[in-house]
């Protein structure tokens, strides 16, 4: 009978533990490429999120999460795809936290995570083109960022109201600055703006000149670059500004970053622009939780750590770190009805789920998921004032 009791008991004890694994999850983000400045906070934000959940050893009875990391380069898809198969295949990640830009998420989602059926959450990606992704993916793929479609609307208001009615637009030659730019100019002319000319750059040029040329021939009160901060963008504004063409510009959410002070300071005093951003209860307590560990203001960075959160809280939610069994969870857990949880509050989340109830995570970046599993869209305005980007106020 103790024998047999003894063994009763190894067995529990072993079910018991059946969860108290090792859960990967994968981040891959342009670690190299246009948005490289931006992909270390990024990448911080979502590695803060697994590290609450991993100290709480509320998990899945106790499993720890362990991130991977993998470069996407942001532009390269044929590299993003391999990078994420070898995260998915070699690596054994149950979720992926990203990609970063449009062009290589939708590659790495059809090529890859599809197939595998794994979840992607992108805290970034933001072209219109993958807000019908949802009919093909299998319900796997989710992003915290908004829609280009509602940035270019966000865009119009900003110029509008300071007045500039008549613009000349750049966009880099991908999936995000073509879906970008069209979304814009449709918006911006249904208000009865105009658009003198939407142009195409390629990135990785040393020089500029012929399409600042063709752009100040058009001519416009202030030139919108849909660009990369760390590639052709910014080599646009220089040749922009060297060549006296513009000395105005409206920047949306690739060209915000502490690089574009590091570029250009007091040279683009007066330029504005946007990127997703909030000033909700919940991004002040996220930039407390940071301090000075990483930018928690830094574009995409709030929204990378309510991207690996959703991919936890789901797994809680579903009792399960399998992709086909979590999937269905991520956006009962991302709205309501439920408590609502805040960052810092993971350990609060997974308690609650755990005992059978229900959350509305909040998070950072005041989440709220709609119809295809996207962002309902919150817009931070920013002035460039004194050579620093400063927020004007938030949309």
């Amino acid at each position: 009978m103790k024998k047999l009791l003894m063994a009763t008991a190894v067995t529990a004890l072993m079910a018991g533990t059946a969860y108290a694994e090792e859960v990967k999850i994968g981040i891959i983000l342009g670690f190299t490429g246009p948005i490289e400045s931006l992909t270390p906070s990024m990448a911080a934000g979502a590695e803060l999120a697994m590290k609450e959940v991993t100290d709480s050893g509320l998990l899945l009875n106790g499993a720890t999460v362990t991130p991977v990391r993998a470069d996407s380069t942001c532009v390269d898809a044929g590299a993003a795809t391999a990078a994420a198969e070898r995260l998915i295949t070699s690596d054994g990640v149950k979720g992926i936290m990203g990609a970063d830009c449009s062009g290589v998420t939708g590659a790495i989602l059809q090529n890859v995570a599809v197939p595998n059926g794994v979840v992607m959450i992108s805290p970034s990606a933001t072209s219109p083109g993958l807000s019908h992704a949802n009919n093909e993916d299998n319900g796997l793929f989710f992003r915290t960022a908004p829609s280009d479609a509602r940035q270019g609307v966000v865009m119009t208001e900003v110029l509008m109201e300071e007045g500039i009615t008549e613009v000349a637009v750049t966009y880099t030659n991908n999936d995000y600055g073509k879906g970008l730019a069209d979304a814009f100019q449709a918006a911006f002319e249904a208000a009865g703006g105009t658009v003198t000319i939407n142009a195409a750059h390629e990135d990785g040029k040393a020089d500029y000149s012929a399409e600042v040329g063709a752009l100040a021939s058009a001519g416009g009160q202030r030139l919108v670059v849909a660009g990369y901060v760390d590639q052709g963008g910014s080599g646009i504004v220089r040749a922009a500004l060297d060549s006296g063409a513009f000395d105005t510009f409206h920047f949306p959410d690739g060209m915000i970053s502490a690089q574009l002070e590091a570029n250009f300071g007091d040279e683009i005093e007066g330029s504005t622009g946007q990127h997703p951003g909030t000033d909700s209860e919940g991004a002040g307590v996220f930039a407390e939780m940071v301090g000075d560990s990483f930018d928690a203001t830094s574009p995409f960075t709030p929204e990378s750590y309510d991207a690996a959160a959703l991919i936890m809280l789901a797994m809680q939610a579903a009792n399960s770190m399998e992709p086909g069994d979590y999937k269905d969870h991520i956006m009962d857990v991302a709205n309501a009805p439920g408590e609502q949880i805040f960052p810092g509050e993971l350990a609060k989340a997974l308690q609650i789920l755990r005992d059978g109830g229900d959350i509305d995570y909040v998070g950072a970046t005041a989440v709220e998921l709609i119809g295809p599993g996207e962002s309902a869209g919150n817009y931070r305005q920013i002035v460039v004032q004194d050579g620093k980007i400063t927020t004007a106020k938030f949309r």
